[in-house]
């Protein structure tokens, strides 16, 4: 079964210039400032990001969070979050080259996550629903997951257009398969909004929603 549309090759290729975007890390400000007040993350917590990338929320989170297992699907990018993680001394973070729904459970961790957090990635999964199904396995009862991404869009966001990816998500029927996967008190929040010029040449506005559960 294809689990992620986008070949981890694709992203090893723009990992090198990945933070050179000024939208990328203006954009991991934001969500880590939404997850912060939402979410309310605290040093007790054993975490994990699916999708990570070059680490660029991993780190805003860190300093909030105690050990924080990094995941992607990019050796590149966990490279050049590796170099990041090396350079600062960050000892409380650690990385994973792996799927998530693929990957044993054994070979993540030997004691579940109290919190789980992504951004921008849950549109790349071709099986939403067997991802929030997944994570609701991985996460410690009492648990909570805050995922930021994009709301339904138009469907020229990504300037890529044989990129497959989901058009963002609407709300509702997010909500149904995160209760579906076993989720409780589910609540959306816009955590901002990306303003760009889309392939289509418009100026458009895209909110960014970060949504927050708990395991029960």
């Amino acid at each position: 079964m294809t689990t992620i549309w986008n070949s981890s090759h694709r992203f090893d290729r723009k990992a090198a210039e990945w933070d050179e975007n000024p939208r990328r890390t203006a954009l991991a400000e934001c969500v880590a400032k939404a997850i912060i007040e939402t979410a309310g993350p605290v040093a007790t917590m054993r975490a994990m990001e699916f999708g990570c990338g070059t680490g660029l929320l991993t780190l805003a989170l860190a300093p909030h969070l105690g050990r924080f297992t990094a995941i992607d699907t990019s050796e590149e990018m966990l490279g050049v979050l590796n170099k990041k993680i090396e350079t600062l001394g960050i000892r409380t973070v650690a990385t994973r080259c792996a799927d998530l729904l693929q990957v044993e459970e054994r070979e993540l961790w030997t004691e579940k996550p109290d919190f789980i957090c992504s951004s921008m990635t849950l549109h790349h999964i071709a099986d939403t629903q067997a991802l929030l199904d997944r994570l609701n396995g991985l996460l410690r009862k009492g648990g909570t997951i805050a995922i930021a991404d994009l709301d339904l869009e138009d469907g020229f966001f990504h300037d890529d257009e044989t990129e497959e990816v989901h058009p963002g998500f609407e709300r509702s029927l997010l909500q149904a398969m995160l209760e579906k996967a076993g989720f409780d008190r589910v609540s959306f929040i816009t955590a901002c909004e990306i303003s760009k010029t889309n392939r289509a040449g418009e100026v458009k506005t895209y909110p960014i929603f970060l949504a927050t559960a708990v395991k029960p």
